[in-house]
């Protein structure tokens, strides 16, 4: 890695020159016990920090140390975000205030008027982070303070920070698989469809047993069109069914086979009738 190992007026660096360079260097890091521990044994999560940090202007450590993955993607911590933006010059100020009701964040872009952002208790309330096991609970200003600031930062110089994610808001949002798991889930099996009474049957069974008999539908037929219909045959009706005597169809020329729509109003008819 000769060619990683650069000088310049701005001094020594240790930033990988190709992605073969970039790969080792990875590598490399992932074995040391220097880096935060997210990062160890990760090469792979260590070159996406790397490759982020450089588009932000951060050194290789640098980016290590302020740019995590958290929830599969790659996001910046809190006071590396308003020390980009600081640094920026298109940033005229960045001022911020903390009281026991929230947090305000005042930033100014040059040419652009003041803009400011807040966050309160109860927006904290509204989103269930209020007394929230961990820091919410530990260091609550704090926590309103750097929600206040990643809402204007994020708003005002996204593309200082390029769009990155602020990591105080990643780890308040629920994981793919929590979210999944929050639908209701179908636990019951789906209802049992009633069965056809014998009224209704009759009804249907007077007019269209002719049309079993002489072939133009079957058994079969019949009774899979009206359990179709949202009710199910009895085993007795289904032998009824069965019983009625085929007769050889007679054919004649031009005439319709077919009789769904018969059975539609038929079946539409004796549920009328019956109720």
């Amino acid at each position: 890695m000769s060619t990683a190992l650069s000088e310049s007026k701005a001094g020594f660096s240790l930033a990988p020159q190709s992605i073969d360079e970039a790969l080792k260097f990875a590598d490399m890091l992932s074995k040391s016990n220097l880096v935060p521990k997210d990062f160890i044994g990760n090469a792979g999560n260590i070159l996406v920090a790397i490759q982020w940090g450089m588009e932000l202007g951060l050194q290789p450590m640098q980016s290590m140390q302020n740019i995590a993955v958290i929830n599969g993607r790659p996001s910046l911590w809190g006071d590396s975000v308003i020390a980009l933006v600081k640094a920026s010059p298109v940033c005229e100020y960045v001022v911020e205030e903390v009281n026991d009701n929230g947090a305000t964040c005042k930033v100014k872009r040059k040419g652009e008027p003041e803009q400011v952002r807040y966050f309160t208790v109860d927006d904290a309330k509204k989103a269930s982070l209020w007394g929230k096991p961990g820091p919410w609970t530990q260091y609550p200003k704090r926590m309103l303070q750097m929600r206040a600031r990643s809402w204007a930062l994020r708003d005002v110089f996204p593309d200082v920070l390029r769009g990155m994610p602020i990591a105080e808001e990643l780890q308040d949002m629920p994981t793919e698989k929590e979210v999944s798991s929050s639908y209701p889930q179908q636990t019951s099996a789906p209802a049992e469809k009633p069965a056809l009474d014998d009224a209704t049957f009759q009804t249907i069974a007077s007019k269209y047993r002719e049309s079993v008999a002489n072939g133009k539908k079957s058994a079969g037929d019949f009774v899979a069109w009206v359990e179709n219909k949202g009710a199910l045959m009895t085993d007795a009706q289904k032998a009824e069914v069965a019983s009625w005597a085929v007769k050889q169809p007679e054919v004649v020329e031009g005439e319709a086979t077919t009789v769904t729509d018969d059975f539609t109003s038929a079946y539409e008819q004796a549920e009328s009738e019956n109720k």
